[in-house]
C-alpha cells in the first residue's frame, strides 16, 4: 500500500469512528462500568463525561488511546517490514479489524492495554530496557488479564535465555499469585470451546481468524518465533483452554492477540514472494477474499445503525441491546414518565445514563 492511499483511508477511518463514537448510545457494558466501577475504565469516562459530555465524552479517551495504538503498530511493523508500503498495508488492516474498531469507539479496556502491549514490544526489540519495568508496572495494576502477558514473557526468556526478563516477569506471576489476581478460572466443561471461535471470528473476520490460526501454528512449527508470537500464542493457547470449562470474556484476550496482524502478512510475503510470479496469483487471490470479508465485516459495524433501523424484527439485529433502551427512554421523556420498572440487568444502568430510574427510587 501506499503512503498517499494509507492516509486517505486513515482519513475515512477516522471519519467513521467519530461517527460511530458520537452516534452509538451507551453499551451495556459501558453503562454498567460507568455506574458501579472505579477502575481505570470508569475514571476516564466520567473524565470525559465531565470534560465534553454526551457519547463522544465518554469514548474520547479510548479513542486517544486508538491512536497511539496505530503509531505503535506502524513503528513496530517497520521492524518487520523492509518496504514501507508493506508496514502502511499491516497498519491499515489492524485498524480496520472489527475487534480495534469496536474498541476504538467504545469503552473498554482491550484499548488501554494495547498500546502498553505494543509499546513493551517495540521497545524491547530496540533494546530500549529502562522503560520496561515500568510498563509491565502499568499492565499489572490496569488489568487482570495480563498474567497471560507475563507468562508468556517468561516462556520467551526461558527459550531465549533472558535472564533480566525472565526475573521480572517471574516476579510479577509471583505477585499475581501472593495477590490472588488474574483470571477467574472454574466451572465445569460445557459448550463454550465453540463459542470462543466465534468470538474470535467477530474480532478479526471468519477468514483472518482462520489465517490467524494457521499462522500461530506455522511459527510454532517451522519459523522463528519472536516476542509478538509467544504473546499471541499464550493468550490464544489459553483462551481455548479455558473455554473448556467457562466463558472466556474476549476483552481479556484481544489486546494480545490482534497484534498477530504484523506476524500474519510476513509469512505471507515469505511464501508468495520465494514463488514465480505465476504461483503467487493464487495467494493473491486468497488475500483479496480474506480482505474483502474483512472489509465486509467492518462496513457491518459502520453502517449498523442504519441497518437496524431498516430491519422489520430489530430485536434479532446484535446493536438491539444498544439501541432498545434507548428509544425506549425517548418515549419515557415523550410521555413524561420519568421512571421505569420493568429494566432487568445493565439496562437498568443505560436508562439511570438517560435519566430515567426505577419507580421505587422516587
Amino acid at each position: 500500500m501506499k503512503k498517499q492511499h494509507f492516509f486517505y483511508v486513515l482519513a475515512l477511518y477516522v471519519i467513521a469512528v467519530f461517527y460511530l463514537a458520537i452516534s452509538t448510545p451507551i453499551s451495556p457494558h459501558e453503562a454498567k462500568i460507568f455506574f458501579t466501577s472505579n477502575d481505570v475504565v470508569s475514571t476516564l469516562m466520567h473524565w470525559g463525561d465531565s470534560l465534553i459530555g454526551g457519547f463522544l465524552g465518554l469514548r474520547i479517551f479510548f479513542m486517544l488511546f486508538g491512536l497511539l495504538s496505530l503509531g505503535f503498530f506502524y513503528k513496530l511493523s517497520r521492524r518487520y517490514f523492509e518496504r514501507p508500503k508493506d508496514a502502511y498495508l499491516a497498519t491499515a488492516i489492524f485498524m480496520v479489524l472489527p475487534g480495534i474498531l469496536t474498541g476504538f469507539t467504545l469503552a473498554n479496556i482491550s484499548i488501554i492495554v494495547l498500546p502498553v502491549v505494543l509499546l513493551f514490544v517495540l521497545l524491547y526489540e530496540k533494546k530500549i530496557y529502562w522503560p520496561l519495568p515500568f510498563l509491565m508496572l502499568i499492565l499489572f495494576f490496569i488489568h487482570e488479564a495480563s498474567i497471560l502477558f507475563f507468562i508468556a514473557m517468561l516462556w520467551y526468556a526461558i527459550m531465549e535465555k533472558d535472564k533480566r526478563l525472565g526475573i521480572a516477569a517471574f516476579a510479577f506471576l509471583i505477585a499475581f499469585i501472593t495477590l490472588a489476581k488474574g483470571i477467574e478460572i472454574g466451572g465445569r466443561p460445557s459448550g463454550h470451546f465453540i463459542e470462543i471461535f466465534g468470538l474470535y471470528a467477530a474480532v478479526f473476520s471468519p477468514l483472518l481468524f482462520l489465517y490467524f490460526f494457521y499462522t500461530m501454528y506455522r511459527i510454532l512449527l517451522r519459523e522463528k518465533k519472536t516476542l509478538l508470537w509467544y504473546i499471541s500464542f499464550t493468550a490464544l493457547a489459553f483462551s481455548l483452554i479455558l473455554s473448556v470449562r467457562q466463558r472466556v470474556s474476549i476483552t481479556d484476550f484481544a489486546p494480545y492477540v490482534m497484534v498477530s496482524v504484523v506476524l500474519m502478512l510476513d509469512v505471507l510475503n515469505n511464501s508468495m514472494r520465494v514463488r514465480l510470479p505465476i504461483f503467487q496469483k493464487y495467494y493473491r487471490r486468497g488475500f483479496y477474499l480474506v480482505i474483502g470479508i474483512l472489509l465486509l465485516s467492518t462496513a457491518t459495524i459502520v453502517f449498523h445503525k442504519a441497518s437496524y433501523m431498516l430491519l422489520d424484527q430489530p430485536k434479532k439485529h446484535f446493536a438491539n441491546k444498544i439501541y432498545e433502551p434507548y428509544f425506549l427512554a425517548k418515549e419515557l421523556k415523550k410521555e413524561n414518565s420519568p421512571c421505569y420498572n420493568d429494566a432487568r440487568g445493565r439496562e437498568r444502568y443505560q436508562l439511570r445514563y438517560y435519566g430515567i430510574l426505577l419507580c421505587r427510587n422516587f
